[in-house]
């Protein structure tokens, strides 16, 4: 099965150098759970053009430090590209910007959210349970790094995963197989511990940054998570794309 990666934002150039890009975290992150898997990416934040949907088996949408309503210009036509990706079915998964972008291409709103910034490690409640989601667990943690969030999810969609602090942080769609996740499951505590600093008094404290890697100490359900992802794109595989 081919996984088109679109990169939706690039590593801090602070660290960026130390660090790996985003779709190379999420391919080291699913490529041990399905070996059956190949990735490819197209960057939109380095003007690369989306392809035609119809064509790909699946495709994932990276996190960037964007924003869904801001006016780069990229961003009105990957949400159209989100659009007719679910008018074609073909399987897509959004992380971080790219839940907040399939929310809103969808019909859902979303914010800056008054709540400010989450990061560390954040525990969800698990809402939902397709027949993907397995195994099945109550709770799944994740490292996260936020301030904008899904305040409205689109008609029809389904919560996947919530908390306090993220009511909406997960989503299954009715447009189309597709599904979404609010947190980072390709970030490890170490690279989540980089890009915090990264951020430090701009617009992060130093509070804030030492709690959250207090948080990391915490196990993170990364290998969960990337196994709850491959089973969604095996369950939703094209009959003419499946591997």
């Amino acid at each position: 099965m081919k996984i088109a990666i679109v990169e939706t934002g690039l590593v801090p150039e602070a660290i960026r150098e130390a660090w790996p890009d985003y779709p190379a975290m999420f391919e080291a992150l699913l490529a041990p759970v399905d070996p059956g898997f190949t990735f490819s990416t197209v960057s939109v934040i380095k003007g690369e053009r989306l392809p035609d949907p119809a064509g790909l088996d699946g495709l994932l949408i990276t996190g960037s430090k964007a924003g869904v309503y801001e006016d780069a210009p990229w961003i009105p036509p990957l949400l159209d590209f989100i659009r007719w990706a679910a008018a074609e079915g073909t399987p897509q998964v959004g992380v971080c910007f790219g839940h907040q972008a399939m929310a809103q291409a969808l019909g859902g709103q979303v914010i800056k959210s008054p709540k400010g910034w989450g990061i560390g490690r954040h525990v969800y409640t698990v809402e939902h349970r397709p027949k993907w989601l397995e195994p099945v667990a109550e709770t799944v943690a994740v490292s996260v790094s936020h301030q904008d969030q899904v305040v409205a999810p689109p008609p029809g969609a389904t919560p996947l995963f919530r908390s306090d602090f993220t009511p909406y942080a997960g989503l299954v769609y009715a447009h189309g197989p597709a599904m979404s996740i609010q947190g980072h499951p390709e970030y490890d505590p170490a690279f989540s511990n980089a890009l915090y600093g990264s951020r430090l008094g701009n617009p992060l404290t130093e509070d804030e940054v030492e709690t959250a890697a207090a948080s990391l100490a915490q196990p993170l359900d990364q290998a969960l998570l990337a196994r709850w992802i491959a089973g969604f794109f095996r369950a939703h595989a094209k009959v003419s794309g499946a591997a």
